[in-house]
């Protein structure tokens, strides 16, 4: 397959990723209208199965979470060749998911929604109808893998409203697109 980059060089699409609670698909619907770029939650890629072991306290493993990655760079790879940009929620807490998701592509850039432990399982204590229990908070923190400097990640933390950090990661891309041009 040829390099998306050199296929459609404005197409871009944002990965917005963190621990549940972070406020992911929030900030990335906000992100998305802002921009007028197709949004969709990466959670919706998730097989029945898995949002019935998640609902029930069992966190994923890696074979679970592969033909979910797996789904979720084939919607990247669709937008790149459309010359449509995006914006995606996936949780993405390894490097080597992350690294799934980019393809090594400079096109597809990571979005990491930085937050304590303290003020996620606040927020998670008060959302109700979410398949992600609290109970599961812990172990996405031991998994949680925050991006390195070579990934090229816009980070922002998550202590404002939702308003506020779209504001600031749409800034960030938009100068980021001026310096390119």
């Amino acid at each position: 397959m040829p390099d998306a980059d050199a296929m459609r060089p404005s197409a871009q699409v944002l990965v917005v990723m963190g621990v549940s609670g972070s406020g992911k698909s929030t900030v990335a619907a906000r992100v998305a209208e802002r921009l007028d770029w197709i949004f969709v939650d990466g959670d919706s890629f998730h097989t029945p199965e898995h949002v019935a072991k998640m609902h029930a306290g069992l966190a994923l493993d890696d074979a679970d979470r592969a033909p979910w990655l797996a789904a979720i760079a084939v919607w990247i790879r669709q937008r790149l060749e459309r010359g449509e940009s995006g914006v995606i929620v996936c949780s993405a807490l390894r490097r080597a998911y992350r690294d799934v998701l980019t393809g090594g592509s400079r096109r597809v850039r990571i979005v990491y929604l930085d937050g304590s432990r303290a003020l996620i399982a606040g927020r998670l204590a008060e959302r109700h109808g979410h398949f992600m229990p609290p109970a599961l908070l812990d172990s996405q923190f031991a998994a949680l893998e925050p991006p390195a400097a070579d990934e090229h990640p816009i980070v922002v933390g998550i202590a404002d409203a939702p308003e506020v950090i779209a504001d600031r990661i749409v800034a960030q891309v938009r100068a980021e697109d001026g310096a390119r041009d």
